[in-house]
């Protein structure tokens, strides 16, 4: 590698002083020959001693900007060029002493014998200390001819099954170019996926903690990673499995019986026909539903019903608004209307036609045209710009997250700069000009060469897929149709494979793959066999989404209770059991609503439109609930975008909130038409258990039930409520208390 020449007199100067150094210490080892110690490469042992002294981390001398206090290293050391220039030729070359190595400002910072804001990095009996002196006195070479280049790293032993409270020492093994291999443990960094699963110290030392299940230990040395996972078995008796329904029971019974954590057994009729409604369509069942299900001996019925819910507007419309929201279909000004209504319809028909997902992605990428001719254009108005739209196609349909190579090598993955902007490149040729319609354009495709320019370098990069070459394209060829042609091949290794991740999510509460959009090798499945089998079976399903609904739903996995056992308590990523969740925003408005027996009124929608049929972004300013609950605000691909945990806020909503109060107080309202009726108070009390929980309720809840309806509250001075006033107060507390329980708020 050739680096730049000196540029000013004082360098010129300095470059005197520094070979005459080098000479000196030259013809002093001549004398030395016949002793054989290897030289210090700078790239092979000078960068990881960096990089292993946190020196050139984001929050020390690779901040961005000027590094600290003008001493600017690469991240992470992926420039090794740039570290070289800014160590031996920046500031005058006043950071090397190479006639006493010692006297190197370099060193006496790292050691903490000069002033140094991050403290002691190398002390001066430890060995990196002792490699960057010495690679000093042999005269601070950037490479020579013969230095081997890494080539892979390996971490010994890669996998192990490791007792919970037990240790392992790892151990990394570099291979170079010349075949040689190093033991590089000392210079690795190491980094556990879990901390609660097990601890892992600076020199590969991994102390596993007293949670069973899987846990990885990411190693990075250089730009080369390696992975080592660890089974941590509970160890506790499976005296019986559940019957397996499909391949995933398989996977995941045999990986619990890998294990040895219980699942729990398999939930009831009533537990498994409201989870499946909500997690399928967004709604509580209806009490004939609910009815007819219960009171069914059909062996088949839980299969049937999810066939039902499958066919159902509700499906469309709760997915619709999953996707819609995660394609940031948000309205900014009222002149948003058209595209936003014309993309959700877009989203909900494709979806309840059961619109292949490659298709759905393909129209998306290659949209063209207006806005009310091809819908799916209207994404172009939300994600203007090439850099953008490759973060969120990445992130979204890939699985990769993509913008920390915009600015440098990412430090978890192999993307460069270069695959960042040849990304890009894909999306440089999107046309726009004005249409009749006001605030909408009309995309097209510019006629030309497609490239974009890597802002480092300033090389013009022709589109490429995340390494894959897509070949040569014409100046008349839309790049996009290309980009969809390789997201959309069977043998993509992100496609498949981030959907089903995804959809696992959803309905498991914890993707096979944490976060869920976060896919790398370094970041490995809890269930690697699970996870390859779905997306097997998915893309063989020719990306049937309601096919990959289907299967999960009727697997025993997904049906097992949510109540644990003596053993399986701990377990947060094996599925031993059925993790509870808090309802959406949306969801919980229209559970609130179907209590309650009211409706809430969005502006410019019929009424009677439910809360998860609703468009955009631009109703949550107008309902209080919605906000408060975390509706998203469809300005981010991320689904962390989406608030689905308790606060105090929401207590104090359901405790005072006008909104709901009205709900309650209704004339129309269930509690006023329960109060008029000449029924038995116990038919009321299982109408509303039924509504709420899709269950009987209890012998004791109907008992206290009864008791409360029975009591005679008294008004704002004391005076007893006549008897059609109390019933009614009555009722309304009871509704009340009902949605406010957890079994209410929660999907179980």
């Amino acid at each position: 590698m050739v680096l730049p020449i000196y540029r000013r007199a004082s360098d010129r100067l300095y470059g005197v002083l520094f070979g005459a150094s080098i000479a000196l210490m030259l013809a002093s080892a001549v004398h030395a020959e016949e002793v054989a110690v290897p030289s210090v490469s700078f790239v092979n042992d000078v960068i990881p001693v960096l990089t292993k002294a946190s020196c050139n981390t984001g929050g020390c001398h690779a901040k961005a900007g000027s590094g600290q206090n003008g001493f600017q290293l690469s991240l992470l050391g992926f420039e090794v060029a740039e570290d070289y220039e800014a160590i031996v030729r920046e500031g005058r070359g006043r950071r090397l002493f190479p006639t006493i190595p010692e006297e190197s400002l370099l060193l006496k910072k790292a050691a903490g014998e000069t002033p140094h804001g991050g403290g002691v990095r190398l002390p001066k009996d430890s060995e990196g200390y002792e490699l960057i002196r010495r690679w000093i006195g042999e005269g601070a070479p950037f490479e020579k001819e013969n230095d081997p280049s890494l080539e892979t790293l390996e971490v010994q032993p890669a996998r192990s099954v490791v007792g919970m409270g037990k240790e392992i020492q790892l151990k990394a093994v570099a291979t170079f170019s010349d075949g040689s291999q190093r033991d590089v443990t000392e210079f690795t960094l190491f980094e556990s996926n879990s901390e609660a699963m097990a601890e892992v110290s600076l020199e590969g030392f991994v102390e596993i903690q007293q949670i069973p299940g899987r846990v990885a230990i990411m190693l990075r040395y250089q730009d080369k990673s390696a992975v080592f996972t660890a089974a941590v078995p509970l160890g506790a008796p499976l005296d019986e499995l559940p019957e397996a329904k499909n391949f995933i029971d398989e996977f995941v019974f045999g990986n619990l019986q890998e294990i040895g954590i219980p699942p729990s057994p398999v939930c009831d009729d009533a537990t498994f026909l409201r989870r499946v409604t909500l997690d399928i369509t967004g709604r509580l069942p209806t009490t004939k539903e609910a009815e007819a299900f219960l009171n069914s001996d059909d062996p088949a019925k839980r299969d049937q019903v999810i066939e039902r819910l499958l066919r159902s507007p509700g499906y469309a419309d709760f997915f619709a608004n999953k996707w819609t929201s995660l394609l940031k279909n948000r309205r900014d000004d009222a002149r948003d209307i058209t595209s936003n209504f014309a993309f959700h319809a877009w989203m909900r028909d494709g979806l309840l036609d059961n619109v292949a997902y490659d298709q759905l992605v393909r129209e998306l990428l290659a949209a063209t045209g207006t806005v009310v001719a091809n819908p799916p254009v209207a994404w172009y108005k939300r994600v203007r710009e090439p850099k953008e739209q490759l973060e969120d196609v990445a992130q979204l349909f890939l699985g990769v997250r993509l913008q920390c190579a915009q600015c440098h090598h990412h430090p978890f993955e192999r993307w460069s700069q270069d695959d960042y902007y040849s990304l890009a490149a894909f999306f440089s040729q999107v046309g726009r000009k004005p249409t009749a319609t006001r605030g909408e354009d009309m995309i097209f495709h510019k006629r030309g060469i497609a490239t974009a320019t890597n802002m480092k370098t300033g090389e013009k990069l022709r589109p490429a897929a995340l390494g894959d070459s897509v070949g040569d394209i014409p100046a008349d060829q839309d790049p996009r149709l290309l980009l969809a042609d390789w997201i959309s091949n069977p043998d993509n290794p992100f496609f498949a494979k981030a959907l089903v991740n995804r959809y696992w999510k959803h309905f498991f509460k914890r993707g096979l793959i944490e976060p869920e959009d976060d896919i790398r090798d370094t970041n490995p499945p809890s269930n690697p066999e699970l996870l390859a089998a779905l997306e097997k079976h998915f893309v063989e399903s020719g990306y049937d989404l309601k096919e990959l609904v289907r299967i999960i739903t009727q697997s025993r996995a997904y049906q097992l209770s949510a109540v644990p056992n003596e053993h399986n308590l701990i377990d947060e990523q094996n599925y031993s059991r059925y993790y509870p969740r808090r309802l959406q925003a949306e969801v919980i408005l229209d559970a609130v609503n179907d209590l309650t027996a009211s409706q809430t009124s969005f502006r410019n929608l019929p009424l009677g439109t439910r809360a998860v049929a609703l468009p955009d972004n631009s109703y949550n300013t107008a309902s209080g609930f919605l906000k408060i609950f975390g509706r998203p605000d469809n300005a981010s691909v991320c689904e962390c975008e989406r608030v689905q945990s308790s606060s105090l806020a929401q207590s104090l909503h359901f405790i005072n909130s006008d909104e709901v109060k009205t709900k309650l107080r209704s004339s129309s309202g269930r509690a006023a038409e329960l109060a008029k009726r000449n029924s038995p108070a116990e038919e009321s009390i299982r109408e509303l258990y039924m509504i709420a929980f899709s269950r009987e309720p209890a012998a004791d809840e109907l008992r206290i039930a009864l008791e409360y309806l029975d009591q005679v509250p008294s008004d704002a001075d004391g005076k007893p409520l006549d008897a059609k006033a109390a019933i009614s107060q009555n009722y309304q507390d009871l509704i009340w208390a009902l949605m406010n329980s957890k079994e209410f708020m929660f999907n179980h």
